[in-house]
């Protein structure tokens, strides 16, 4: 495969059983291949677009003594800011050359999970930022659970199986802002902009997808441009669902490379949207998806204890 499926979720929200159906086949056809798709109407408009990656430049524009004011000791990165090269990927030392912001999970009413969940900070000397990325953060949660509903059909399960799972979830929205280099030689001979990995969540959606750089790792070993229309957004399988489903869904490795030489004093900008579940469910492997051809390959693990283990790898926490 050199190229990633695009698909519509209107034919899964809003489309008859036949639309339906295939939309859900495809899905699955695509994540046990290569675990990409491009999706449109996903929700997003193209004001909102706009507008949050108006507010994200503007805070990243800001001197980094400023910046480095909501970066927030103890807390693993969780909510705020992350400095320049302070994540590197699984199995690697060198930092990766990027920034970000994290902005979480609002919890309402009494659901006791709040007490888990840091409280969100945002930047005051961006007023619009905190509007923006909350806007984008319930957008994307919502069109993420459609994803999962027709990814629970796909493996035979009911339809709303992750809907409680994700309700209040641990999902993150991240805007990233790959800095510019201006002085290439400065920087490590080994130092990307988002080393070779694999994502810890259940699936990821991200905007920003067809600028240069991102390219996912296929079956034959050849790393492929991931590209998609401006009106689409890509959405990939996270390792969560790749041990919930025991390899059955790909969650394939991908990276975001260094330009040219000439072109590293250009920034890049990309805000995924990691979602996660809550921290009690089960990532035992489904029992559907063992078989003798294929044992549990997985030990059992809630998504908590797995989030830490893989944030410790990554050297987000200690």
């Amino acid at each position: 495969m050199n190229s990633i499926p695009s698909l519509d979720l209107a034919d899964f929200i809003y489309g008859n059983p036949e639309q339906k159906a295939k939309f859900v086949q495809d899905l699955g056809k695509a994540y046990s291949e290569i675990g990409f798709v491009a999706i449109k109407n996903h929700g997003l408009s193209d004001e909102l677009v706009e507008n949050l990656y108006r507010v994200v430049k503007e805070f990243f524009a800001l001197p980094d003594e400023v910046k480095q004011k909501y970066e927030i000791p103890g807390l693993g990165g969780q909510r705020g800011y992350t400095g320049k090269g302070k994540e590197h990927a699984k199995n690697r030392n060198t930092g990766d050359l990027k920034e970000f912001y994290h902005v979480g999970q609002t919890v309402e009413g009494d659901d006791p999970i709040k007490n888990e969940y840091p409280e969100n900070i945002f930047p005051t000397e961006v007023p619009d930022f905190k509007k923006y990325t909350l806007e984008a953060y319930k957008t994307l949660e919502n069109a993420g659970r459609y994803m999962l509903r027709a990814i629970a059909l796909y493996l035979g399960l009911d339809e709303f199986y992750f809907d409680d799972k994700i309700h209040h979830g641990n999902s993150i929205l991240r805007p990233i802002h790959y800095f510019p280099i201006t002085d290439p030689d400065s920087v490590p001979a080994d130092a990307v902009r988002s080393a070779e990995h694999e994502d810890i969540n259940l699936i990821t959606l991200l905007m920003g997808a067809s600028a240069e750089g991102l390219q996912v790792l296929n079956k034959k070993g050849e790393w492929i441009p991931i590209t998609a229309l401006p009106e689409q957004i890509v959405v990939n399988v996270g390792d969560m669902l790749q041990r919930l489903t025991n390899n059955l869904l790909k969650s394939t490795t991908h990276r975001v490379v260094n330009p040219p030489r000439e072109k590293m004093h250009e920034p890049r900008y990309s805000i995924p949207f990691f979602l996660h579940p809550r921290s009690e469910m089960d990532l035992t492997c489904l029992p559907s998806c063992c078989t003798a051809d294929n044992p549990k390959a997985y030990p059992d693990a809630t998504a908590g204890e797995y989030l830490n283990e893989r944030l410790r790898e990554i050297g987000l926490i200690k």
